[in-house]
């Protein structure tokens, strides 16, 4: 999955969810605390030095596992990284879906699996490091989320993308060092609060 493969995996367009998450996006521009470019570029920031940086140490050890390997145990480890039950069930809703877009690829991960350890266990499977799934879980933990902002915010379409692309190395340097890190903890309360928050409002646009 080097390549073009890995991209289409990543690709928002893959029927996996991802267009119905907003990444917390709502319920920070719903707060008040995202409000333009420079509050979005904030929040896709911390969103990629926590949630992200986990998200992607979590695929990079996806992609070194075999089918034989103890993904119960590894499902655990998420699910304890993940305070908020909104988040963990939208985490399962979007690996649900990975699995639905690539039916019988990956047996071994069960019905429900979360969203990063889907995408590593399915790069890996096309061939992608553990690194390569690493960046490419970073990247999207912002991207998606960037993606959700347009529609809510209506901004600048290109003041957005450039504000993404001049992410690109952070995003690098996370994922990279999330695929070396074993399996951190980091903490992000306020998405967290966010996310139960949004999840018992009325009226949302999106899921999460």
């Amino acid at each position: 999955m080097v390549g073009s493969g890995l991209l289409l995996l990543g690709d928002s367009r893959v029927p996996a969810g991802g267009h119905v998450h907003s990444g917390g996006v709502e319920a920070a521009w719903r707060a008040g605390s995202v409000t333009d470019v420079a509050s979005l570029r904030s929040c896709l920031v911390g969103r990629l030095h926590t949630a992200g940086r986990v998200c992607a140490a979590f695929a990079a050890t996806a992609a070194r596992m075999t089918p034989s390997s103890d993904w119960e145990l590894l499902d655990e480890e998420f699910d304890a990284r993940t305070p908020s039950a909104a988040q963990r069930a939208a985490s399962r809703q979007q690996g649900r879906g990975l699995l639905r877009a690539y039916a019988g690829a990956a047996p071994w991960l069960g019905a429900r699996p979360h969203q990063p350890i889907a995408f590593g266990s399915l790069g890996a499977l096309g061939g992608a490091t553990p690194e390569e799934v690493a960046v490419a879980t970073a990247l999207a933990s912002v991207t998606a989320p960037a993606s959700a902002a347009l529609r809510l915010l209506a901004l600048d379409p290109f003041a957005v993308h450039r504000m993404v692309a001049g992410l690109t190395s952070t995003v690098d340097s996370v994922g990279l060092e999330a695929a070396s890190a074993g399996l951190p903890a980091d903490c992000a309360p306020l998405l967290d609060i966010l996310a139960e928050a949004h999840h018992q409002a009325e009226g949302q646009l999106f899921v999460s």
